[in-house]
């Protein structure tokens, strides 16, 4: 039994993100299909619009056979960390092909640019922000691009046993226009009360929906009880100095990033700064969770079970499918969804969820 990973957030899952997946099946037919996604918070320091849970349901109820946690310290950090825990898991997980969306949809184009990367290893340069530097050393400037040849970067580095495979995308990922059908633009419809049904293959729930915005009365307050904000991952150079000077002018999220945003600091870059300042993940914790050190179920189909059932005596890391037995591994993933839905004190003690 041979398996194919995807790495996703599905912040919402859309039908972009159904063609991916089944074009992922058409090229790998009787693969077991293993995704590593992205909780309820994401890369670019966001929320997930749905929670953790509503997001496997959907990932199995469209073809994913395994579902598997990218542990927050991963899933809100750049690209290259991101990148780093999603390959560590797949790998553990004796996945032999990965396949991602990118807008050039040329995988021999991404494995030398991420050979390149390797061999000149960009460093920042005039203060300027890490991705400004891959722009001038590759001449790639398309998000999805880029992240697939971080992911590529991965498995070279680590001379994983996988092989990359690219479809090619045909929207732009960060636009705000809902004829792209972006995670983006959808959740921007979202927060207009736009309806988004022609954009999405299953009947969507409007109600209790999450949005990052929803979160900046918290973070304010945090901000201004906090002495020194430098403890927080993030908060290098200075920036505490100019995070308190201008909190108190802020009265937005966006504001308050804009008002902090600089040529070496990018907005992707502050907002994940901001959200681990709200989730209170210092330096320390950090360096505390920087290994992978376990693999998280969240859901299964029948498929998915059988193929853990043969490799879970191979793997090097506990595969956990109860939290109550492993809740100290678990401790950051219980602290950061008990932030994500304050209401809801049993979230994070669910049981996987199995697909009949």
């Amino acid at each position: 039994m041979k398996s194919t990973g995807i790495i996703i957030e599905y912040n919402p899952f859309h039908n972009g993100h159904l063609h991916h997946l089944n074009e992922t099946k058409k090229m790998f037919k009787d693969n077991v299909i293993i995704a590593v996604m992205s909780g309820n918070f994401t890369q670019r320091g966001d929320v997930s619009i749905i929670n953790k849970w509503d997001k496997t349901k959907l990932a199995l109820n469209f073809g994913v056979d395994i579902v598997v946690e990218l542990p927050f310290h991963y899933a809100t950090q750049s690209a290259d960390f991101f990148s780093k825990g999603a390959l560590e898991i797949l790998n553990e997980l004796k996945v032999e092909n990965i396949v991602f969306g990118s807008e050039s949809g040329d995988i021999n184009l991404l494995y030398k640019y991420a050979s390149k990367l390797i061999n000149d290893n960009p460093i920042l340069i005039n203060n300027e922000s890490y991705p400004s530097n891959i722009l001038k050393s590759i001449n790639i400037e398309k998000p999805n691009d880029i992240l697939g040849i971080t992911y590529i970067k991965e498995i070279i580095r680590n001379k994983y046993n996988i092989k990359a495979y690219t479809i090619k995308r045909n929207t732009n990922y960060h636009s705000k226009d809902l004829k792209e059908c972006s995670a983006t633009s959808i959740r921007e419809a979202l927060k207009t009360n736009k309806k988004i049904n022609e954009y999405i293959p299953y009947k969507f729930k409007y109600e209790n929906l999450k949005f990052i915005e929803d979160y900046y009365s918290l973070l304010k307050y945090k901000i201004l009880c906090t002495d020194d904000l430098s403890i927080y991952n993030g908060v290098d150079e200075g920036l505490e100095n100019r995070i308190k000077k201008v909190i108190i002018k802020s009265n937005s999220l966006d504001e308050l990033i804009n008002n902090i945003k600089s040529k070496r600091y990018t907005y992707s870059r502050i907002k994940r700064m901001l959200l681990h300042i709200l989730i209170s993940f210092t330096k320390t914790d950090n360096e505390k969770y920087k290994n992978i050190n376990y693999i998280r179920i969240l859901g299964y189909s029948n498929k998915g079970i059988k193929y853990l059932n043969k490799i879970k005596r191979d793997l090097n890391l506990p595969l956990i499918t109860n939290f109550n037995k492993y809740k100290d591994l678990l401790y950051l993933e219980y602290k950061t969804s008990s932030i994500y839905d304050i209401n809801n004190i049993n979230f994070e003690f669910n049981m996987p969820i199995k697909k009949d």
